[in-house]
């Protein structure tokens, strides 16, 4: 038999103490109490001969000792055999949801604790924990791919600049001023890389710093327009504006700077997908109490299975072809994060691949509703 020790022993213990106190308080009201009301109703019924009477009264103690007995030994039996049964069912599910805890411990986040049963309570403590176990998972998945991702992010312009450094160290190359721009442009490459990633923490842990002011739909696309409209021209895409009646006269109070940054961000993600001679429309529309910024364009599409992750931090539809086109992966996150800073909200259609894209930026207007984190 295997030994049992613990919460299981301290069952089986208890168990039997309950058994044996309600066996013994039995005894003792036999042996107490029964005698005398016995000799009463022997009297009562006029049994009137005392040696009947004394007769009857030691064949009552003898029976009620033997019943007793018996009765406390079946106590004990099932006790024993309920009690190792429980306690076996009980120790096996600890043990098992202990053995779980400790390989989610030492990185193994596919552990799960198996439903046995119990009842409800042992069943909310596995779901529970099977629960944090497949966040754990999902956050390890998570954290792994993001630290990918940072040091290819970091290692392509790193190894620009050693590369250039070494050459003209080597007297392979000039310091002229193609060079120099060249060396800049990798070194506002990698300090906008940790801008966005410290911005898009800061913002999570709503700890974001703004500069609040009422300002204009209008404005905002206009300065959007502006700041985009020679990186379009260059690649041949043609960047249109569009606001309705209503929109033109909405207001938001906002960060002007932040959701130009978030604009930008959207109209950039849409060039790096849309071919030359492709169209690409910044607009904004009246929708109730809310404010409605979108970016449509006509590339390349995204399919529907990668629609819900596009803001996650470093996720990419297509790795190569986004590395190809420039992107770090982290420039949704950062709208994702500025938009819900100001109370509002970002989401993705698309009709496929070979549809375009349209983003979509919701914000309250004119009421100025108090912005989220």
């Amino acid at each position: 038999m295997t030994r049992l020790s613990g919460l299981a022993a301290r069952l089986l213990a208890a168990t039997a103490v309950v058994v044996f106190v309600g066996w013994a308080t039995a005894w003792v009201v036999v042996a107490a109490v029964g005698p005398a009301i016995f000799h009463d109703h022997m009297i009562q019924g006029q049994a009137s001969e005392p040696g009947v009477v004394q007769h009857a009264g030691e064949a009552f103690q003898s029976a009620s000792a033997l019943s007793l007995a018996g009765a406390l030994l079946a106590a004990l039996v099932a006790s024993v055999v309920v009690s190792l049964f429980l306690a076996r069912r009980v120790n096996g599910s600890l043990v098992a949801a202990t053995d779980a805890a400790h390989r989610v411990a030492a990185g193994d986040h596919s552990a799960r604790v198996p439903r046995v049963g119990l009842g409800r309570e042992f069943d909310d403590l596995a779901e529970a924990f099977n629960t944090m176990a497949t966040d754990l998972a999902e956050v390890e998945t998570t954290r792994t791919r993001m630290l990918g991702d940072l040091a290819h992010e970091m290692r392509t312009p790193l190894a620009t600049l050693d590369g250039y450094l070494e050459a003209i160290l080597d007297g392979v190359r000039g310091a002229d001023e193609e060079t120099i721009t060249l060396l800049r442009d990798q070194v506002a490459r990698l300090s906008r890389l940790g801008e966005d990633i410290a911005l898009v923490t800061t913002a999570e842990e709503g700890g974001l710093t703004m500069h609040r002011r009422e300002v204009t739909v209008t404005a905002l696309l206009a300065a959007a327009h502006a700041e985009a409209q020679a990186r379009y021209l260059e690649r041949g895409v043609r960047l249109e504006r569009a606001v309705s009646a209503a929109a033109a006269q909405a207001r938001v109070d906002a960060d002007p700077d932040r959701l130009t940054q978030v604009l930008t961000n959207l109209l950039d993600n849409a060039l790096r997908h849309t071919p030359a001679g492709g169209r690409v429309e910044l607009s904004a529309e009246r929708q109730g109490p809310a404010v409605l910024l979108r970016v449509a364009d006509d590339g390349e599409g995204i399919t529907a299975e990668h629609l819900p992750r596009l803001f996650d931090r470093f996720y990419r539809a297509d790795t190569a072809r986004d590395r190809a086109h420039g992107g770090s992966g982290i420039g949704l996150a950062v709208v994702d994060a500025i938009v819900r800073a100001h109370g509002g909200t970002v989401n993705a259609t698309s009709a496929g691949p070979g549809q375009g894209a349209t983003f979509t930026v919701t914000l309250p207007a004119d009421g100025f509703a108090t912005a989220a984190g």
